[in-house]
């Protein structure tokens, strides 16, 4: 694993460098999640073998440190993507951004301009008021789910049958989580689906068939964004069908 100092603070965030050809594929994960223990797995398919890849663990998650100050807005965890692509001095970068990380992966994307060659999300918020998990979180204040609520929901997760995202997030800081799902709720001006149509790079959206049918598709062919659906596989492909999200990938 690789440490790279977070500009303007004292904190590093840390990920795994897979050697491979070509430009890498950044995996962004997801609300309460680390690409450390989403995408080993995705990365060492066949579909994917060979490429370089660099699995992220967002500020406040996985192994990244948990600066307090931190804001951990969307766009604050994009402007550390972006700085890891310049510091690594990535000319052409491909992003995959699942969940919350697809909101992240869409605001990086606006800011890498050139450099993006293709932009692949996993079911991502593309419009204000979060997912079921985030507007859970972000019901309650700060103070309050750092002082419980963040337990809770681990238990709560765990007991609905949750185990990896439960242990994902019980390894996350409180008011990282917190703080992150209160910006998917309140959302972006313009919105991520706005800057998505944008993008004139090629973008695939990828969906686990037993999320269909998928209102957040709608609309989505008409102004260029492919989609393709992943097997026997939710919300949680990754973990459900990891070798079937890998080939996705390396299609889009």
């Amino acid at each position: 694993m690789k440490s790279f100092p977070v500009p303007g603070t004292d904190s590093r965030l840390r990920y795994h460098d897979l050697p491979g050809e070509g430009p890498p594929i950044i995996f962004v994960h997801g609300l309460g999640c680390a690409s450390s223990c989403d995408y080993p797995t995705v990365a060492a398919a066949p579909d994917l073998r060979g490429r370089r890849m660099l699995l992220l663990d967002l500020l406040g998650s996985g192994f990244s440190d948990r600066p307090e100050s931190f804001g951990y807005r969307i766009e604050d965890h994009a402007c550390n993507v972006v700085a890891l692509a310049e510091e690594l001095h990535l000319s052409k970068v491909d992003l995959f951004g699942h969940s919350m990380g697809g909101a992240v992966a869409i605001t990086a994307a606006t800011m890498l301009g050139p450099r993006l060659q293709h932009l692949v999300l996993g079911e991502p918020n593309l419009v204000p008021g979060g997912g079921f998990f985030s507007r859970r979180v972000a019901s309650m204040p700060e103070t309050r789910y750092v002082a419980g609520g963040h337990d809770d929901l681990v238990c709560a997760s765990r007991a609905e049958g949750n185990d990896i995202w439960a242990a994902s997030l019980a390894g996350s800081a409180a008011y990282a989580v917190h703080r992150a799902a209160s910006s998917l709720v309140a959302g972006s001006d313009p919105s991520w689906r706005s800057m998505l149509a944008d993008l004139t790079s090629p973008r695939t959206m990828i969906i686990g068939e037993r999320s269909l049918p998928y209102s957040e598709a709608t609309g989505l062919p008409e102004i260029g964004v492919d989609i393709a659906i992943v097997a026997k596989a939710g919300h949680a492909m990754a973990w459900e069908n990891p070798a079937g999200l890998a080939a996705a990938i390396a299609r889009a």
